[in-house]
């Protein structure tokens, strides 16, 4: 009703809020001018606002307002009217709203919305999520605008050349401008969706990982990127202090960390040869409406500002769909080159149809609950650095990317489907357990299974590797590598490895090399066996029990160590280190 009458008001010649029908307004509520001298409250502005006065300045009362336990305070118009604590009305350079300005730990809403800019500072809003408010910036809030007219921008040089080579008359222009509106809009909405959705998973991860984000920084602020102190970022100290306390960057600041990510990644993409690769001209189909591209396809993919398009279309999906530091920890972890981090990736996310996946999850928005929703997306990163990994060390530059993903996404969907029948022992009830707690919460049984056997979707990379490449049966390789995870005990190591708590980045990064090389490992003994079997047609149980009988000196160390491993109430480093190494003279002697 709100809508309807401010609609009518916007088309009504010369109005003014005198002329809002009073009827619409609940019981007790009303319109006010602003230079009135007091306004006589009702009971319900009372209540509503926690006043006790019977009256109060126009000043008074927003400042109130500002105060008020409500669920959102949405700001749309021009002017300052949060800050910090720590801030004088001056460092603000807002003197006409002085006198209405509060403290953003003041403030008792839920969250802030910011659809004008600077209404609050950005102390301000870190202040009030300090306090345990939600808010983001306004240039995240309001960034619709900014991502509609880059689409409008692109759209329009596309559609003037078609004019001019006389493709399309400029009334055919105009009319398809027109029904592209909701369009447009659609792609707009689902980027802001997926921006704010990232810095959501953002702040869940900071908590966990305090030192990717601090690592960050830092590297930002010694490239000369980042100016701390301009942006309101904590110093090494401070971040510390924040660690110690068991609490994590604000949203305001992910926020901006958010746009350096991708910048950066920007930034390495438009000039390199990564662009050209036929495989990712269908990318630019992500920046247009479809009906534009099925009607006009060979022009998009020519467009005039084609790597710019396709460099921000591929940064801003890396950044929304994995994070804000996974660009930062791959390069760290690997020495990649960033074009080398942006292809692996792409052939993780392409390989694993990840697109499908997390339209899957983002679908039941209203269904289930959101945290629920965001540790299944969550699972699903872990996966992709995992892969990524994988093909920046496995695969390297050797092929383009369209060849890869043919040899890799189709082998990989069919053993994903035949899963269920593959995981043995202790992987098949931890991924029953997950996938039982999963629908239990409401996500459907297909995307349950598929987010609960993520822990186990790794090691089909390398299964299609060795039978690819050793001309083996892609089923029974897959039969031979689980039954041998689960006669040797190493779902249950990787287990214990994956939950062993690090303090450091480089005990992370060690954490992380120590189940890279124990999937390595359990693939390098798969194809031993499989090399030693007597008849191509022998069942996986036998194969694998005949393989162990000749084996048993060898590995009677290995299951004694492994044994004594897993029953320990904690796991550190230099134990798996000494458990892994075991295993790697294992393999070496088959």
């Amino acid at each position: 009703a709100s809508y309807q009458e401010r609609k009518r008001l916007f088309n009504l010649p010369r109005s003014s809020w005198e002329d809002y029908n009073r009827e619409l307004i609940s019981k007790g509520g009303g319109i006010f001018s602003r230079a009135a001298k007091w306004i006589e409250l009702t009971p319900e502005i009372q209540q509503r606002f926690g006043v006790k006065a019977d009256r109060l300045s126009p000043n008074d009362l927003i400042q109130a307002m500002l105060k008020a336990n409500v669920d959102l305070i949405w700001n749309g118009g021009i002017g300052t009217y949060v800050k910090a604590s720590t801030e004088t009305h001056a460092d603000v350079g807002d003197k006409a709203n002085d006198s209405l300005r509060i403290n953003g730990r003041d403030l008792r809403c839920r969250v802030l919305g910011e659809g004008g800019n600077l209404g609050f500072t950005q102390l301000g809003r870190i202040e009030f999520c300090q306090t345990g408010g939600k808010a983001n910036t306004d240039f995240i809030d309001n960034a619709g605008g900014v991502d509609c007219s880059d689409h409008e921008v692109n759209i329009k040089i596309l559609l003037n050349e078609l004019v001019a080579q006389g493709d399309m008359t400029m009334k055919q222009r105009n009319t398809l401008l027109r029904d592209m509106t909701d369009n447009v809009a659609e792609l707009v909405l689902a980027n802001n969706y997926d921006q704010a959705l990232a810095i959501s998973l953002a702040q869940s991860h900071a908590r966990r990982a305090p030192n990717e984000y601090a690592r960050l920084i830092q590297r930002l602020e010694q490239q000369g990127r980042l100016n701390r102190s301009l942006e309101f970022l904590p110093d090494d100290d401070a971040l510390a202090e924040l660690e110690a306390k068991g609490a994590s960057l604000t949203r305001p600041e992910l926020s901006v960390l958010i746009s350096y990510a991708k910048a950066e990644i920007k930034e390495s993409l438009i000039d390199s040869d990564l662009i050209n690769d036929p495989y990712l001209r269908q990318q630019i189909n992500t920046a247009f409406p479809q009906e534009l591209t099925s009607r006009y396809q060979s022009q998009a993919h020519d467009h005039r500002l084609r790597r710019e398009i396709l460099a921000t279309q591929l940064a801003n999906g890396l950044v929304n769909h994995v994070g804000i530091t996974f660009f930062d920890q791959i390069i760290r972890s690997t020495g990649a080159v960033p074009t080398e981090v942006v292809r692996a990736y792409i052939l993780a996310r392409d390989v694993f149809s990840m697109a499908d996946t997390r339209a899957a999850i983002k679908a039941l928005d209203n269904q289930v609950d959101a945290a629920v929703q965001q540790q299944m997306l969550a699972d699903l990163n872990r996966l992709m650095r995992r892969a990524t990994r994988w093909f920046i060390r496995t695969i390297g530059e050797q092929q383009d990317l369209g060849s890869l993903i043919e040899q890799y996404q189709q082998p990989v969907s069919g053993l994903i489907s035949a899963l269920p029948g593959l995981l043995c022992g202790s992987a098949r009830e931890a991924t029953h357990h997950r996938q039982s707690a999963l629908t239990e919460a409401g996500v459907p049984k297909e995307l349950a299974n598929r987010v609960a056997a993520t822990d186990s979707l790794y090691a089909l990379l390398g299964i299609v590797r060795s039978a690819i490449g050793r001309e083996q049966s892609l089923l029974q390789t897959s039969e031979v590598y689980f039954a041998l995870g689960e006669t040797l005990k190493l779902q249950d190591f990787d287990e214990r490895i994956r939950s062993m708590d690090v303090d450091t980045h480089w005990q992370a990064v060690a954490r992380e090399g120590i189940r890279e090389e124990l999937t390595r490992l359990q693939q390098a003994i798969t194809e031993a066996v499989l090399s030693e079997r007597a008849e191509a047609d022998a069942n996986v149980s036998d194969t694998v029990s005949t393989w162990l009988a000749r084996q048993n000196g060898h590995l009677s160390r290995w299951q004694t160590m492994s044994g004594e491993i897993v029953s320990q109430p904690t796991l550190d480093i230099s134990m798996a280190s000494v458990a892994v190494r075991e295993l790697r003279d294992l393999s070496n002697r088959l």
